[in-house]
């Protein structure tokens, strides 16, 4: 299995993710990266726009597959196993489109510009 098919099968569980992100007994912490994976694959504005050449695709082939691996790893094996029997089905008609998803990574835009500005203003 190549790293775009091991991403493509880590993107298909971001449904399991969000049900496990809801489930009470998932710890804490496994909850703040399911949160984080959830947000930022249902974001419709990625951390690195699609049109830079090679680094647009970056988040997809990188990012949301290390978020993924490390958020599964987080979540307990029962817990998970649940997750992914309820969510089989969960997304089937296409994932959810809303837009205060894109909330993480418009906030993080903003703290770059924020910081680039405030350089700037320090160099003049």
């Amino acid at each position: 299995m190549d790293i775009k098919e091991k991403a493509r099968k880590l993107k298909k569980e971001i449904p399991a993710i969000f049900i496990a992100l809801k489930d009470k007994d998932t710890p804490v912490t496994a909850k703040i990266f399911a949160a984080l994976t959830v947000a930022y694959a249902l974001s419709p504005i990625d951390l690195i726009p699609d049109f830079i050449p090679v680094l647009g695709y970056l988040d997809d082939i990188v990012i949301l597959p290390i978020l993924a691996t490390v958020t599964i790893k987080l979540i307990p094996k029962d817990i998970w196993e649940k997750s992914k029997i309820k969510s089989e089905h969960l997304w089937d008609g296409g994932k959810p489109k809303k837009w205060y998803f894109a909330l993480p990574i418009i906030l993080i835009w903003i703290l770059a510009a924020v910081l680039i500005i405030r350089a700037l203003c320090r160099a003049i």
